[in-house]
């Protein structure tokens, strides 16, 4: 899954993907490396109410969870490389609507997390742009997708990618 053509088109565009970014789907070959960098996105939100709450054998769980998403059917986490070397990860799952709505069916977008030292390459944008021709392929017309309320870059990073805000999650914690 590496860019094609649409990618190569945009390569000119500010705050397209840098050049030599390439994007591809995980295979089981690769789980150290999603390990890795789901962890990270894990760890780098410590403060956070919801992933403050990491359990002491979350890698161990984490191993088995990660594997079985990877072979999972309906789907792909993407792994972005320069140089041989993974700079980033995105996890795209085709969800099922409530059914009462439009879309039925809609592609759902995870845990991304970027290496700090490649940030504003066009990393989550080349990351994305794979994503969004995997959902094409699916007949997926939306892309959905949570971020930690508190990170401002986050926030700044999905809007410029034209996502908005039309849900809040709240959380209270019971007794």
């Amino acid at each position: 899954m590496t860019h094609g053509p649409r990618a190569a088109d945009r390569a000119h565009e500010p705050g397209a993907p840098s050049a030599g970014i390439t994007v591809r789907a995980a295979t089981q070959h690769d789980l150290p490396i999603v390990l890795e960098l789901r962890l990270a996105l894990l760890h780098e939100h410590a403060s956070s109410p919801i992933y403050s709450r990491l359990r002491s054998d979350a890698e161990t769980r984490a191993r088995s969870l990660f594997s079985t998403q990877l072979d999972a059917p309906s789907e792909v986490t993407l792994l972005a490389e320069r140089d041989g070397q993974a700079i980033g990860i995105l996890r795209c799952i085709e969800s099922i609507g409530m059914p009462l709505l439009y879309p039925a069916r809609y592609g759902y977008v995870s845990s991304v997390y970027v290496r700090p030292e490649v940030r504003r390459t066009g990393v989550v944008r080349a990351l994305l742009a794979e994503a969004e021709e995997w959902c094409a392929a699916r007949g997926l017309t939306e892309l959905r997708l949570h971020n930690a309320a508190e990170n401002e870059v986050a926030n700044a990073t999905w809007q410029s990618l034209g996502f908005e805000v039309v849900e809040h999650l709240r959380v209270r914690r019971l007794r």
